[in-house]
């Protein structure tokens, strides 16, 4: 179980971000400790906050007075309403605050259930409740409720390797907001790519695209990025997003330093001959299209076509989920360009592939020759003929942080409090 604890002064945020979700049927009141109960058993967020007054009136000096606590299971835990009030209780006796008036709000809008308490962190007469080592604390009473309570521990998930959870966006489940949110939120952490357009072709294989808005607003122009989802034929799915609503990773001036990066660690000649080595071992037997791709996904390396709509390749690009390297064809040779490729599949007209210049060090001609006949990688061991884009990237969650079940409205509220705190001591 993962503990999060957030402080703010903003008591009546934290109190609404949960209200919220109980009014829109996105979930519910579990429990409510020292606090005015309604006859009805309904709140509105002006009710909840009366039972906090008297400890704000008291407030000596405490600035962040207000305590948000989410507590995450292991989304295989079985946990009903009766064992997450338990879990609540013991944990708020445990770090402190057991005497304190707190609410208790589960969340349904996500697969994986959690559980968010709300609280204040000055007692009745006004003093602060020590927080003196809390995170070590927090992760000690996790452990203690885990052992009690029969709950699966955060490291046992390390041992998951080939757990199926990063999955490709389906316009069709709904949600599509969070689906975006949890894949472009993890792919630029892992993957190097040095331009837009391989940012694209990584995301075609998750079903999203991007596209670049210019605009100019009272006389200052801005830049921004729309995410949109796709269907399973690489056409536009569904309405755009802004970048601005999955944070700022997501939006183009940090991207911008992305590229910058991945330019510069891409520079390597040694890393750009070792996958042409593999993509003009796959390509000299490849009677067709789908042969070439599929011998270079036994390698652990996607391919994204792209075509106009005469059908003429315009643009190649090659994904090496082992390397986690994105290159354009161009990039690695004129003959790996898309022009070669279209003269290739759409003429019947093969170009010879040049072999890489290796350097003078004999280690490195070894390792070229040796990737001739490299074995897949274990995480492509699922592969076979027939399998589609979509059954590569369920698999592909075995690589990258789990996804599946992150609350990113929640995560959007934190970094929109933290903002706001920052403008609010600006203002001083």
């Amino acid at each position: 179980m993962i503990a999060k604890i957030g402080r703010s002064s903003n008591l009546y945020g934290a109190l609404s971000y949960n209200q919220i979700k109980v009014e829109k049927e996105r979930g519910e009141i579990l429990l409510l400790n020292k606090m005015i109960e309604s006859s009805d058993g309904r709140y509105t967020v002006v009710q909840l906050l009366r039972s906090f007054e008297p400890y704000l009136i008291n407030n000596r000096n405490t600035e962040k007075h207000s305590l948000h606590i989410s507590l995450n299971p292991d989304p295989k835990d079985r946990v009903n309403n009766e064992l997450f009030c338990q879990i609540a209780s013991d944990y708020m006796n445990q770090m402190g605050y057991g005497a304190q008036p707190f609410i208790v709000f589960k969340h349904t809008d996500i697969e994986r259930g959690h559980i968010h308490i709300v609280t204040v962190c000055v007692d009745e007469n006004g003093k602060k409740i020590s927080d003196q080592f809390e995170k070590i604390r927090s992760m000690s009473v996790c452990r203690t409720l885990e052992q009690k309570y029969g709950l699966i521990a955060p490291k046992d998930k390390k041992n998951s390797r080939n757990e199926k959870i990063f999955r490709p966006v389906d316009y069709r489940a709904g949600d599509i907001k969070r689906q975006i949110a949890s894949v472009i939120r993890h792919l630029p952490e892992y993957y190097q790519f040095q331009t837009l357009g391989e940012y694209n072709a990584l995301l075609s294989l998750f079903n999203i695209t991007t596209e670049k808005v210019d605009s100019n607003l009272q006389g200052s122009s801005h830049r921004g990025l729309l995410y949109i989802p796709l269907d399973e034929k690489g056409q536009k799915a569904g309405h755009p997003f802004k970048s601005s609503l999955f944070g700022k990773n997501a939006g183009l001036a940090s991207l911008e330093l992305h590229f910058a990066k991945g330019k510069e660690a891409l520079k390597d000649p040694r890393r750009k001959n070792k996958i042409k080595v593999i993509i003009s071992a796959a390509l000299r037997p490849a009677d067709d299209e789908a042969s070439f791709k599929k011998q270079l996904l036994d390698k652990g390396i996607n391919v994204v076509v792209r075509r106009n709509s005469t059908g003429r390749i315009y643009g190649i690009t090659f994904i090496d989920h082992t390397s986690k390297a994105v290159f354009n064809g161009s990039q690695l040779a004129k003959e790996l360009s898309a022009n070669s490729f279209n003269e290739y599949w759409n003429n019947d007209i093969k170009t010879d592939v040049k072999e890489p210049i290796v350097q003078q060090h004999k280690t490195a001609v070894s390792n070229i020759t040796e990737l001739h006949e490299v074995e897949p990688h274990h995480w492509f061991d699922f592969l076979s003929m027939d399998q589609n884009r979509g059954d590569l990237l369920v698999a592909l969650g075995g690589l990258l942080p789990e996804a599946q079940g992150e609350d990113y409205e929640e995560q959007d509220f934190t970094n929109r409090m933290k903002k706001k705190r920052k403008n609010t001591k600006g203002m001083r």
